[in-house]
């Protein structure tokens, strides 16, 4: 039995992070977090907190309080009267009685970059996301087994204890084992994902967290843009404003929004738990977000004023090999998810957009031809085409004035060319996937090369500085 001269002098040791999960067992308080954190020294008899504590718990009275040692989760007994620093501990204290553990309220949001081969880049990335709102200290890095100074660049910038490399593992796989590893499930409300060439622009994250209701929604997703590049670039700033500013706003009004970008996507922790992160999608933001509309885990929210802008392929040949995993990606989601075969909202959204693709397809190849060798007017083929190519124009004038960027009306001259490229992948994909039954493996890994470059002044006119 400890002597009442021992029971007076209990000293207790306390590491406090900065944030994260603080818990008391057997008179020791131990921190979840595995750096940054403060090492006072407690005790009941004098200079009770040697060290600036940063805590969430509200301000209390500095009078002497008395406490009821049944009710301080403790195993030794306390002294009947507690100096006034020790009394911070209290409310979180008498709210964990049954587990004996204090936990600080969750951080809103962190940062996770999934990175293979980022050197050329991620550094900007870094930098911009903090330029836009986002605390260093929140950002973490997992490096999927870079060969290149992916892992160096990252650790110089966030330290050591925010950067992990693990074995080749694939994108969805190493954001899972990055999850695990930094206990963000725990420690945060949010999760961001981006990928690592994600340039943010300026407020993106402030946009991000006054919209956060974590009552309301499970997931959030943002505006994905293309960097100012290269004629490709161009065309896909064409298409993603477009489609993003129209379709996604419908979307997003109906609740069927189809995809959540790589870059732009941000996941309420609870529902981690209900996803399977693995490698057998080549497009593994699409299987989550098919994932998410199947389990019916919650609301998502659209947030068009948080742009994210990524880089483009650089040459024609990447570009298809983009088009062709995005393509073999969304055939492999249809067939494993059984999209159209379901009634939920997410089938009549994705069974639209394949619909007007067959509809395109039977017009130009099977009616209009039908009708020309019926009526043996040709006049119809060139009026169809000067039709298309107006209704294209107004849509380039209207991407280029929401997207102040007037060169994207440059991009009509080779519109067309670029267009049936990707109508040819998209058939392609249909038929190994659907038909061939081809890529039905498991898939490891993912591929940055041709896709990466470093940035130019003119790339980072819209960005964070």
């Amino acid at each position: 039995m400890m002597s009442t001269p021992a029971r007076n002098q209990l000293s207790t040791t306390l590491r406090i992070p900065a944030r994260g999960k603080v818990s008391v067992s057997r008179g020791v308080i131990t921190s979840a977090r595995q750096s940054g954190a403060i090492t006072p020294r407690i005790s009941t008899s004098a200079n009770i907190l040697s060290t600036p504590v940063r805590s969430s718990a509200p301000m209390i009275s500095k009078r002497p309080t008395t406490v009821d040692q049944s009710a301080f989760p403790l195993s030794l007994p306390l002294p009947p009267a507690l100096p006034p620093a020790m009394t911070l501990l209290l409310p979180a204290v008498a709210e964990s009685q049954s587990t004996g553990a204090i936990t600080q309220k969750k951080e809103q949001l962190v940062l996770l970059l999934p990175a293979h081969n980022e050197e050329l880049i991620i550094a900007e990335t870094i930098r911009s996301a903090v330029a836009a709102g986002q605390s260093k200290v929140d950002i973490y890095v997992v490096n999927d087994n870079s060969s290149d100074k992916t892992e160096e660049i990252a650790v110089k910038l966030l330290g050591k204890a925010n950067v992990l490399t693990v074995e080749r593992s694939g994108k969805a796989l190493a954001v899972k084992k990055a999850i695990d590893a930094f206990n963000l499930e725990e420690r945060y409300v949010w999760l961001h994902i981006a990928d690592a060439d994600s340039i943010f622009s300026q407020d993106y994250f402030r946009h991000y967290k006054k919209k956060l209701d974590p009552q309301k929604y499970a997931v959030a997703v943002g505006f994905v843009q293309s960097l100012r590049g290269n004629w490709i670039s161009t065309y896909r700033a064409l298409t993603y404003t477009y489609s993003q500013q129209v379709t996604r706003r419908v979307q997003s009004h109906l609740g069927m929004i189809s995809v959540f970008p790589g870059p732009i996507t941000c996941f309420r922790t609870d529902i981690i738990k209900d996803l399977e992160f693995g490698g057998s999608s080549l497009t593994e933001d699409f299987d989550i977000t098919l994932q998410v509309h199947r389990k019916k885990l919650g609301n998502i929210l659209f947030i068009p004023k948080a742009v994210n802008f990524t880089q483009d392929p650089q040459t024609l040949g990447d570009f298809v090999k983009q088009n062709m995993r995005w393509q073999r990606g969304f055939f492999q989601g249809v067939k494993k998810y059984g999209v159209g075969l379901h009634g939920q909202r997410i089938d009549l959204s994705l069974g639209f957009q394949m619909l007007q693709t067959l509809l395109f397809l039977l017009l130009v190849f099977v009616w209009f031809p039908y009708i020309i060798i019926v009526t043996g007017n040709w006049l119809i083929i060139p009026v169809a085409i000067a039709a298309d190519i107006i209704m294209n124009g107004f849509i380039a004038l209207f991407a280029s004035a929401v997207a102040k960027r007037w060169m994207l009306i440059g991009a009509l001259p080779y519109f067309y060319f670029l267009r049936w490229i990707e109508i040819g992948v998209y058939v392609t994909a249909f038929v190994e996937v659907m038909i061939l039954k081809r890529f039905q493996d498991e898939i490891i890994g993912w591929s940055t090369a041709g896709r990466r470059y470093q940035l130019s002044k003119q790339a980072l006119i819209d960005v964070a500085k």
